[in-house]
């Protein structure tokens, strides 16, 4: 082997080296974690967040407008989600070798929830996909242009197509579960869904509190992967509306 060819091949060794390092530190020093999965007990991010009512015996507390929650009032009626809400994925991505996970976000959901008695009579949502932002530029202009066409294919939404049986009137301040089942609508493809939901009442709000793997090529969505980052063939949607009364 000459030394040229030597030199050559060392280079090329020392690029892997420096950029698997490189890689490396940037993953575990440089960048910031991805943000943990949504909670019920997320702070209120967009919107300032309400109160729940006071224990009996205690001096009621105020929602963000200054009103005090009507204890007892039910859940009864119309609600509309606030800007409190939140939508985005949650993508495992695997660079030069490391693992990480890729996060995008948005409050730019609007929707509607109408309640009787103890059941979910209908409930819809729409989130604007432009507006989804992560950690990364690169990551996002990949999201909004090859793989989810965001130009062509502005908005994500999801209908109840069920009433949810819910059982009893929830206790403030007390979680319950349900299904809701329904129609999701990604990148123009429509699919019958079920969402094992979580919900609670507080005061004047419910929050509501799911999530759903999306397998991209039941979907018509590209391969997320590009260059030297990859990505599993699915990805998490994470969902979290909060509702006020309409």
């Amino acid at each position: 082997m000459s030394n040229a060819t030597k030199a050559i091949i060392g280079a090329v060794v020392a690029v892997a080296v420096l950029a698997l390092g490189g890689t490396w530190l940037y993953i575990n020093v440089i960048k910031d974690d991805a943000p943990e999965k949504l909670s019920l007990d997320d702070t209120a991010s967009g919107s300032d967040a309400t109160t729940t009512t006071a224990a009996s015996g205690d001096a009621p507390t105020t929602t963000a407008s200054g009103e005090v929650p009507a204890a007892g009032d039910g859940v009864d009626g119309d609600w509309t989600a606030t800007d409190a809400s939140v939508v985005g994925y949650r993508a495992k991505e695997v660079l030069f070798g490391q693992d990480t996970e890729g996060v995008g976000r948005t409050n730019a959901v609007t929707g509607t929830l109408t309640i009787a008695g103890t059941s979910v009579e209908s409930a819809s949502f729409e989130v604007d996909m432009t507006s989804l932002k992560s950690d990364e530029s690169n990551r996002d202009n990949q999201f909004n242009g090859r793989i989810m066409e965001t130009s062509t294919y502005p908005t994500a939404t999801f209908e109840l197509t069920s009433p949810v049986d819910l059982g009893s009137v929830p206790e403030d301040g007390v979680e319950i579960t349900a299904t809701a089942t329904g129609q999701l609508t990604l990148k123009d493809q429509t699919k019958d869904v079920d969402l094992d939901i979580t919900a609670k009442r507080e005061g004047s709000t419910i929050s509501v509190l799911t999530s759903y793997s999306v397998k991209f090529a039941d979907w018509n969505i590209d391969d997320p992967s590009f260059g030297p980052a990859q990505v599993e063939d699915n990805a998490l949607l994470e969902i979290k509306l909060v509702f006020e009364r309409a």
